[in-house]
Parts: structure tokens; sequence; C-alpha cells
């Protein structure tokens, strides 16, 4: 097997794709799933892991449940893209999970895989931050267990649930503030800009339910999220948001990045939530005299056709 991977997620109809990958993928070890809120409420989130790891064959990957909240201030609303349950009302149609969710917390899982295993883990955060700010909060001295997060999230254009913010960084900027600028881990940052521009038709949706179960089952699962995409892409297909990071995780450098200084807007204003990704030439801010504050590595391109038949291509097996 090749790097071992964790995924922290808020299940939801793209995490469940963005789960298949990495439960089917031979490149990696996916060794442990954490959830958080976010596209519904945590033990929502949590049983939607559960039951999509257990119908994808992985009933051995361990599942702890994480923030049920922000970490500062109560979330305001939550996302009503992937239905009530995040699974568009088909969570039901998934069978029980066979094994039992792990006593420990989110953290405390994470802490413990990470200081089990003789190489880095990556870690890929496709939900709100909260989890990863308090590991990295908790636990400073784990910093050196992270090989890198690749973090679905933020938005460099235009925001999904606000004008200006992408749901994921909205949902707890405080969080996503503590890990984007003040920890000090190596991050790649897949902002829903590059996202929505790997978005898959319908055509796409029918040939991977075409190739197994698993990808008969994803696709069943996608309906409130197509009639959302249906109304903001134009045409009939869906945006894989977290499967994109998912794939970056999986096999490094399949994303072009950038390195860029970032900033989290955590005031109050019509731009609490957003990813402020200061995209000026090194030498511009030199010469303003402007401190070269953190900066991380932003994705910005792919092959948006080779990234669509990975996607495919490992779910399929």
């Amino acid at each position: 097997m090749g790097r071992k991977l964790i995924i922290d997620t808020d299940p939801g109809v793209d995490d469940a794709f963005a789960l298949a990958l990495a439960a089917r993928s031979t490149e990696v070890e996916l060794v442990g799933v954490t959830t958080v809120f976010g596209n519904v409420p945590l033990e929502a989130t949590t049983e939607n892991a559960r039951r999509l790891l257990n119908r994808f064959g992985r009933a051995d990957v361990p599942v702890a449940a994480g923030a049920e909240r922000p970490l500062v201030h109560a979330q305001s609303r939550s996302s009503s893209v992937h239905g009530a349950d995040g699974l568009s009302g088909r969570s039901a149609s998934l069978a029980a999970a066979e094994r039992e969710l792990e006593t420990a917390d989110a953290v405390s899982m994470l802490v413990s895989l990470l200081e089990r295993t003789d190489e880095p883990v990556t870690i890929a955060p496709i939900g709100p931050l909260t989890n990863i700010a308090l590991l990295l909060a908790a636990h400073p001295r784990i910093r050196d267990r992270i090989e890198r997060l690749v973090i679905m999230g933020g938005a460099i254009g235009r925001g999904n649930i606000t004008a200006a913010a992408e749901f994921n960084v909205w949902a707890d900027p405080e969080a996503a503030r503590r890990v984007l600028v003040e920890e000090r881990v190596p991050v790649t940052l897949v902002p829903m800009d590059l996202t929505r521009r790997c978005a898959v038709s319908t055509d796409w949706l029918a040939e991977l339910a075409e190739g197994n179960a698993i990808g008969e089952v994803l696709v069943s699962l996608t309906g409130d999220y197509l009639d959302h995409y249906r109304k903001e892409l134009g045409y009939d297909g869906i945006v894989l948001h977290d499967a994109v990071a998912v794939a970056e995780a999986i096999r490094p450098g399949i994303l072009e990045t950038e390195r860029f200084p970032v900033d989290v807007d955590c005031s109050f204003g019509p731009y609490r939530g957003a990813t402020l990704l200061d995209q000026r030439r090194w030498t511009h801010r030199e010469a303003n005299g402007e401190p070269d504050g953190p900066s991380i590595e932003v994705a910005v391109d792919t092959d948006l056709d080779g990234l669509r038949k990975f996607v495919l291509d490992g779910i399929r097996g």
C-alpha cells in the first residue's frame, strides 16, 4: 500500500464520492475517518460515514465522531443542498454499519492513528475544519506526524453559502483561520473555484452507475444534489467538490498549485468566512513594505478530463 490517509468529513453527497474513491484506492491506505458537523448535524454525518464505508466493503476502517458545533460562534444555518439527511433522503437505503462507532472522540483517534504510524500521514479535511483546529491546538507536537493537509474549502472568487464564502470555511471561520494561517503544517487548499470546473454530467454519472454496484449506489444518492446543481450549473450535472481534493491526496500533483499568502475573514460583516488570497506578486508586496505572511499551496488548475477519468476509474476499480 501507498501513503496512509485519514479523511475528516461531513457526508454529504460529494463526501460519499470522496470516501468511495479513497476506500477503493490501491495507491493509499485509508486508516481512519473522523466526522464533523456540517452539511447535516454530527449524528447524521457520523451515521452516513459509517453506512457508506460499510457499503464500500471497508468496515475495517474505524470511524470516530468529532465536533458537533463550531469553535466559537454557533452555525447560523446549514446546507440544504444534500437533502435533510445529507444523502438526498436515501441514507436509510444503506444497510446499518457492521462496525461499532469508536468510543474515542475524533481528536483522540487522530492522535492515536498519527502516533502509531512509522511515517507521516496525509489528512484530507473535506468538511468544516473544527476537528483539525482542535487537534493542532491541543496536540502541537503531532504536527510532525502530518505529511500535509489536503483541504477542500475556500473560494477565490464567488462563494456558495454567501456571495464571498464557501461553506466549509464559512461554517467555522475561526477554525479555518487557525489551520490555514496560524499553524505551520503543509497545506494544499482545493477551493471551489477549481472544483466547480471539475463538474460531471449525467452521462458521466450513468457511466459510473454502469461500472459496478458501488457506482450505482452513489448515483442513487444524488437526487437532491442533482436538483440543486441543475439550477446552479445550467445543465444536468453535479460538482464533486470533495472528491477532487481526495484525488489530490491520493495522487499528489494531479492538481496544479500555486503558493499564496492567505487569511480568513472572521468579522461579522458580509465577508465573514471569505478566504482571502493575496494574488499579487511577492515583489509588489515587498515594494510596499508588506511582510510576506503565511502562505499555502492553492490548487488552481488540472487536466479536467483527466481528473474526471481518475475519479471514475478509481471508484469503478
